[in-house]
């Protein structure tokens, strides 16, 4: 009886098994087909990318690569590009430039509330590093404004306003230097500037990949310059008619805005009072008329007081003079009699520190389209500061002795004398000590037409001294000598090492149909930068039309000046 059963139950189970299995076989294969059709993709269970998404990222790359091509820091442009442009292959080069700057504006904005955070972390600074700080938070002010321009530019015209773009862009980064070297001989240099130097090298990294991206607008990958005038502009606005007829006409025979007289003659008795009483954002130039006399201030015309113009009675007659130094707790930057911001005629800008003092500046312009026309500079350690963007010297004399001519600005020199003066005893004279970081950097200081000779204290000791064309400041200084009569005190060597064979290979220094005892490059050094001569092509790269674009905004200003390597 129970064999019977247990025989019909075996008999039942094989039976419905099959008819269970083919059940779940159906019902596994219609959830599968329900679940392949509403998932976006298989590969999302695999976690591999779709064939399109490979696509995209492979020409991502490629595109950042391409674009990236020349690039001092070619693998962070390339990481910056694909991470800040979601779509590189279809976004303009103006709009791939655009989105960098933007994202270092927000980098320089942050770094300077860091900075400005220091003290409060920081609270038994040094007179000097208090100072410094302060020098940064002014260099990121003007590093902001000056990013905002290229952006605002690259939306407009970024063709026609290349050379503007790249004065620009070359200015914000010397200014993140400028801030570092304000900490140089500081006790807590290295306590302090650890809290924002990486912050400081990423800015500057991030401004040299939009310089090497902005030679892609100009169509060139050489180191050359910009022949183009934008005739549009044939000068900016603050250079107008009247700013021409003042710069040539006598002093008796010019109308001015306000007088400095110390006999109280005039409006004001000093520089300073006639300065804070001028207009802010002026759309006209106003004129400060300066007579002659000594007057010991400092002066800093800052941004908003604009179109400005100071002349005075000659070289020799007006005065600015002051005597603040390193060795007394100011930075170099801030060391300036005057830091300028106008055109100027007919001045003697001084520091009378002295040799012991070590880095004491007369002037420092930081402005763009600067000019200074029959003036004077004096000093001795680091008597001119020629810090950034477009500036030009005509018929100007500067005196002084350790790079007394130094900076990171696109300068050119004409028809101007440079006077060595007797430096310490251990000491050598040194000309220039020019600052160019990136080699697409629009910088450097040219000399053309220009006496290069000894002082009249020197002359007694001329033999006790050694004396040089330059020394390199930065990795890419670069320093031109063009037509120019050298005198006898000139080293053979003609030129000097800064630290060892630091910048020898990237340095640019050349010379170029010079005449006097001087001149003679025989004996100059052997630098893989530098070159004893050079054609005509390549020089006049360096002249007032293609250096610092002359053409459009000096020409018609009768300023006696030319454009290119002579007169005509």
């Amino acid at each position: 009886m129970q064999t019977s059963q247990s025989s019909k139950r075996c008999r039942l189970v094989f039976l419905i098994m099959p008819l269970s299995a083919l059940l779940l076989l159906t019902l596994f294969l219609s959830s599968f087909s329900i679940f392949t059709k509403h998932a976006p993709t298989l590969s999302i269970l695999t976690k591999n990318p779709t064939p399109h998404l490979h696509v995209h990222k492979r020409l991502q790359a490629q595109t950042a690569v391409r674009q990236c091509n020349g690039a001092i820091y070619h693998d962070l442009c390339v990481s910056t590009l694909t991470r800040i442009i979601p779509d590189l292959a279809s976004t303009s080069l103006p709009e791939i430039i655009s989105a960098t700057v933007n994202e270092t504006i927000s980098d320089v904005r942050s770094t300077d509330f860091n900075v400005t955070n220091i003290r409060r972390k920081l609270p038994h600074l040094t007179l000097l590093e208090i100072r410094a700080l302060e020098d940064c938070h002014t260099l990121f002010l003007d590093t902001v404004s000056e990013l905002k321009t290229v952006v605002s530019d690259l939306s407009t015209s970024p063709a026609k306003k290349y050379d503007d773009l790249r004065t620009m862009l070359s200015a914000a980064m010397t200014n993140q230097e400028t801030c570092l070297d304000g900490f140089e001989g500081s006790k807590n240099q290295v306590k302090i500037s650890r809290n924002f130097r990486k912050a400081l090298k990423g800015i500057s990294r991030q401004v040299s990949i939009s310089l090497a991206l902005l030679k892609k607008i100009n169509g060139t990958k050489s180191d050359s310059f910009s022949n183009h005038v934008d005739t549009s502009r044939r000068f900016p606005d603050w250079l107008k008619k009247r700013d021409r007829r003042l710069l040539q006409a006598p002093v008796n025979q010019t109308k001015y805005d306000l007088v400095v007289a110390k006999d109280g003659s005039g409006n004001f008795t000093t520089i300073g009072e006639a300065l804070n009483a001028a207009p802010n954002a002026s759309t006209t130039r106003f004129v400060i008329y300066i007579k002659a006399g000594a007057y010991f201030e400092y002066l800093e015309v800052i941004n908003k007081k604009r179109n400005l113009m100071f002349v005075g009675d000659g070289i020799g007659k007006t005065w600015i003079k002051g005597n603040r130094n390193v060795i007394d707790g100011w930075t170099t930057f801030r060391s300036a009699t005057v830091r300028s911001n106008f055109i100027a005629k007919g001045i003697t800008f001084e520091n009378y520190a002295g040799t012991s003092k070590h880095q004491a500046v007369a002037l420092r312009s930081s402005s763009d389209f600067s000019v200074f026309y029959q003036c004077s500079f004096v000093g001795y350690q680091d008597t001119l500061y020629v810090h950034t963007l477009r500036q030009f010297y005509r018929e100007c004399d500067i005196y002084g002795t350790v790079d007394f001519v130094f900076g990171n600005a696109a300068v050119v020199f004409q028809k101007s004398n440079f006077y060595a003066r007797q430096p310490e005893s251990n000491q050598k004279n040194m000309f220039t000590a020019q600052g160019r970081d990136d080699p697409n950097q629009n910088t450097g200081i040219s000399i053309l037409e220009c006496k290069i000779a000894a002082g009249s204290e020197l002359i007694p000791n001329q033999s006790m001294f050694k004396s040089y064309l330059g020394r390199p400041w930065k990795q890419y200084s670069r320093t031109v000598v063009l037509r120019s009569n050298i005198g006898d005190l000139i080293d053979p060597a003609g030129w000097l090492e800064w630290d060892g064979d630091f910048a020898l290979s990237t340095l640019y220094y050349r010379e170029y149909m010079n005449r006097g005892p001087g001149s003679n490059t025989s004996a100059r050094v052997t630098w893989p930068g530098y070159k004893p001569t050079m054609n005509e092509s390549e020089a006049g790269q360096f002249t007032v039309r293609n250096f610092i674009q002359g053409g459009e905004w000096l020409n018609g200003t009768d300023v006696p000046y030319y454009l290119d390597l002579q007169q005509n």
